[in-house]
């Protein structure tokens, strides 16, 4: 009962659609109905501006780590990391198909950051680093995205050394999300289409 418990609080927490409620409520605006139409906070700096767009931000971050705090909560007495991990990935999903937001969600990259801080600090870290690095060089928040996430099961392998077979199969699964909710971006960073964005969220 608690593992399913869990389960239901991890995909319901990740259900809450943070830039489109502050986006409705804030600005009267559906983000999905503008710029990349992405419920995402990289489309609310585009178009709400940096203060929402932080506030989306640290949300969607807030409710992985929430997610993960409850959840190892409810299942200290199980003391499986398999069933955290999956409740983890519930969340993300939960994300990027929210039932409160008729099912379309964000791409799951912050949200996918929270579950990782709460699970894995160091990785999550050392991916936030990758982000940034790609981001500098690029400007581009989908290619420094989808790099993080390609890099995060090798980052956990052979720099901290987390060899568990579960830990592996999770951090795959959770890559492979993240990238496949990207795939309208990878399309346009192909045909050269793809916006680029200043630390400010304008656009370049």
């Amino acid at each position: 009962m608690t593992i399913a418990l869990a389960f239901l609080a991890s995909y319901l927490l990740g259900s809450i659609p943070s830039a489109v409620w502050l986006g409705k409520y804030l600005h009267g605006i559906d983000v999905r109905e503008h710029g990349s139409k992405n419920a995402g906070a990289t489309n609310c700096f585009r178009l709400l501006g940096k203060r929402t767009g932080t506030l989306v931000l640290a949300m969607d971050i807030s409710k992985g780590v929430l997610s993960m705090l409850l959840s190892s909560y409810l299942l200290k007495e199980n003391g499986s990391m398999v069933f955290l991990m999956l409740a983890a990935g519930i969340c993300v999903l939960g994300h990027v198909f929210p039932v409160f937001a008729g099912f379309r969600g964000g791409k799951g990259v912050a949200t996918s950051l929270g579950v990782f801080l709460g699970l894995n600090p160091l990785t999550a870290l050392t991916c936030i680093l990758v982000f940034l690095l790609v981001f500098m060089a690029t400007r581009y928040v989908s290619l420094s995205s989808i790099t993080a996430a390609f890099l995060l099961p090798f980052i956990s392998f052979f720099i901290y050394h987390q060899e568990a077979i579960e830990v592996i199969y999770f951090n795959i699964i959770l890559s492979l999300i993240v990238i496949l909710a990207h795939h309208k971006n990878i399309k346009r960073l192909i045909a050269g289409e793809e916006q680029r964005m200043n630390f400010n969220g304008s656009k370049m």
